[in-house]
């Protein structure tokens, strides 16, 4: 269990500095002159408030999914990436980490990641990506629109858990950020 949220949290990290670095460019003789702020993607200096994963998400909606074992999912990247929320596990199954960040749906789009899909949860903008290039089938991320970030859903299931390894991944990451999103106030 350590060994999968210690890849979780350096795979969380690759992505965030390359969402960061999205705005850098190193184009030689044709760089700014020294002293002129080369452009830079604009994110939020904290992940949005309004909706906490680890204490806002109903008991109801963790045990529709069989979700248990709750652990402390904070980390930051470089360029003042942060995320802030809880993962759980469920028994044989998934395991998923809800986290409130600064990242915006539309920065993930941006990086054109495999399998991209677009759509609504609960009439808010929401993203599906498969991130992790060594396993796309196993691990899906969604990110849904909030003011100032997104509420992202990181989703591990790997094809040996008896109770969910041959569902598809971004099918099961939907159903949960449908139950989850449910439940957050419309100002966050």
């Amino acid at each position: 269990m350590t060994s999968g949220w210690n890849s979780r949290r350096l795979t969380i990290l690759a992505v965030g500095t390359a969402l960061v670095m999205t705005g850098c460019d190193s184009s030689g003789d044709d760089a700014a002159p020294s002293g002129v702020p080369s452009p830079s993607p604009t994110i939020a200096p904290d992940v949005p408030t309004g909706y906490d994963p680890c204490t806002d998400i109903p008991q109801s909606v963790l045990d529709s999914e069989n979700l248990r074992g709750k652990d402390k999912q904070d980390s930051n990247a470089s360029g003042g990436v942060k995320w802030r929320g809880c993962g759980w596990v469920q028994t044989d199954g998934y395991a998923p980490a809800i986290t409130t960040t600064n990242i915006t749906v539309d920065m993930v789009r941006d990086k054109k990641f495999a399998d991209t899909r677009e759509y609504a949860i609960n009439g808010r903008r929401a993203i599906s990506t498969r991130q992790v290039e060594e396993h796309p089938d196993a691990v899906c991320t969604i990110n849904v629109e909030m003011k100032g970030g997104s509420l992202e859903f990181f989703l591990s299931n790997p094809p040996s858990n008896r109770k969910t390894g041959q569902l598809d991944t971004c099918a099961l990451a939907k159903t949960l950020a449908e139950k989850v999103v449910a439940t957050m106030p419309s100002s966050a």
